[in-house]
């Protein structure tokens, strides 16, 4: 496989690097001890801060899910687990930096599947990240995506939806991203006339919904309940396998005829190469985390599906949807990178 260094464009290197400048003058101008590595082998590890890179802004959900880890993983290991947040291209900018770093341990970095599975469906080879640059240490949870519509519209089902004259706009979270996949798979199975509106996240694009700029839109569950249960938006179906634990009474994709799961997936990862006596205490510091009171109630609170399965288990199921999606795709003729 061609390393990964020699797959990121010049140009896109020098970007990195300058970034995680930066990020290491803002940690070190609070505090953070990003050089304390001490080699990252022995019985010792770690003797120093442990951070997490986000590939997202502050507040979202991957970002909170961070979070919610690092500060088990802090009372587990003994040290500082600090969260940097590099936003940009869907979380790939973070994630390459981190797969360049040294295999030490020091250097964690929240996962999105989407990234992964969905990402390299829309940009180059180059551009496109790959798991196999990773060691994967822990799955952490499942977000599911629901497909919402405006009251104005007058959409209450999917039938609805279908029998409505004239095109629909839906609005996605971006290109490369689940809201996007699961939408343009369904309005080519379901034979809907559609035009995406792309937006930036989830929280633009369910503003749209509320304003009926678009009638429909596919975000995740967390952003889209408080305006579901304030009836400001309508639930038409949700995209997980099975139906949703927090949203019983709205049918799933697969139970209308449509062959299109599709959830977010998050994971911890760190360079590949990462020693095993490391690698394990990095994963048990995890297992401890997501054992705790405070981060079961912090998944339901924040309606995270717990997904908590092994490294292996992740990089197994996100190559097996990874093939899934482009096998959609190709059938369907879809072409994410148009928007």
């Amino acid at each position: 496989m061609t390393p990964l260094s020699r797959r990121i464009p010049r140009t896109r290197r020098a970007l990195l690097a300058a970034t995680a400048a930066g990020a290491a003058l803002t940690l070190a101008a609070c505090g953070g001890n990003v050089g304390a590595s001490g080699g990252g082998e022995g019985a010792d590890f770690p003797t120093g801060p442990v951070t997490i890179s986000v590939g997202a802004e502050a507040g979202g959900s991957t970002d909170v899910i961070a979070r919610a880890v690092a500060e088990g993983m802090a009372d587990d290991l003994g040290v500082a687990v600090p969260v940097v947040n590099q936003a940009g291209a869907n979380g790939a900018l973070a994630t390459e930096e981190v797969a360049g770093k040294p295999a030490d341990g020091y250097e964690l970095v929240m996962l999105n599947a989407s990234l992964i599975t969905i990402t390299p469906l829309a940009v180059s080879e180059d551009e496109a990240v790959d798991i196999a640059d990773l060691d994967v240490l822990k799955g952490l949870s499942q977000d599911d995506y629901v497909l919402i519509a405006s009251p104005e519209s007058g959409f209450e089902s999917l039938d609805d939806l279908k029998d409505a004259s004239g095109e629909i706009k839906y609005g996605t979270t971006g290109v490369g991203t689940g809201s996007q996949l699961a939408q343009a798979v369904l309005f080519k199975q379901a034979e809907i006339d559609g035009t995406a509106v792309p937006f930036d996240s989830g929280s633009p694009a369910l503003t749209a919904v509320v304003g009926d700029q678009v009638q429909v839109a596919t975000v995740q569950l967390g952003e889209a309940k408080p305006q579901i249960d304030a009836g400001n938006v309508v639930p038409l179906l949700a995209f997980s396998a099975e139906r949703n634990q927090f949203l019983p009474d709205v049918p799933t994709a697969v139970e209308e005829g449509y062959d299109v799961p599709v959830s977010q997936y998050r994971a911890v990862a760190a360079p590949k190469g990462l020693p095993e006596d490391v690698k394990a205490r990095l994963v048990k510091s995890i297992d401890a985390a997501i054992a705790t009171d405070t981060y079961q109630e912090f998944n339901e609170n924040n309606l995270f599906t717990p997904h908590e399965i092994s490294g292996e288990e992740v990089t197994t199921e996100w190559t097996e949807l990874g093939e899934k999606y482009q096998a959609l795709t190709e059938e369907y003729d879809i072409d994410l990178a148009e928007g």
